[in-house]
């Protein structure tokens, strides 16, 4: 999923982000499950939101304006929790570099191998994240791939958690 063509798609075209949401939630009430990236208790206006800003209608209302800001304050500190999830195991495969005490992590699917490399690099306490390589499948990865990226081109049809390895960077010139 590229963030920024989803965009520009909800934009374009009137009424696809509310439905795709509104088929999102039908599927995971059908199965009885919790909604992915709904927060406990949360009453959800967004499509009145949404329309009214669509319509071109502002409202001066003290409180609406408290009450925006206190979403955006509450959405600028969800660092991503609520955006697709991508179980990962990140094994070493060089005898150079020493394991991760906790191999397993969870994080976003709009992460990118450099925030991987810049996350082991931190925990291996190394000088730069520029010597680390991340392989799937034997093959490096490119610092600016999403996980999501990974997943559904190197990661195809098999079950989670996508595994990756690391090594030191090989010059191969």
């Amino acid at each position: 999923h590229d963030r920024t063509m989803q965009d520009i798609v909800y934009k374009l075209v009137p009424g696809l982000q509310e439905a795709e949401m509104k088929k999102q939630r039908e599927f995971y009430h059908k199965l009885g499950m919790e909604v992915p990236g709904d927060i406990k208790g949360e009453t959800c206006s967004t499509k009145q939101h949404l329309d009214s800003h669509r319509n071109g209608e502002t409202k001066a209302d003290e409180n609406l304006n408290k009450e925006t800001s206190e979403e955006k304050q509450e959405e600028d500190n969800d660092y991503h929790r609520s955006d697709e999830q991508v179980s990962i195991c990140l094994e070493c495969n060089s005898s150079k570099l020493r394991g991760l005490k906790r191999k397993w992590i969870r994080c976003s699917a709009q992460a990118t191998v450099l925030h991987l490399k810049k996350f082991i690099a931190k925990k291996l306490n190394l000088s730069s994240f520029n010597e680390l390589d991340i392989l799937c499948n034997e093959e490096i990865l490119g610092k600016d791939h999403t996980l999501k990226f990974v997943v559904v081109t190197r990661w195809r049809f098999k079950k989670a958690p996508l595994l990756l390895h690391y090594r030191p960077k090989m010059d191969l010139l």
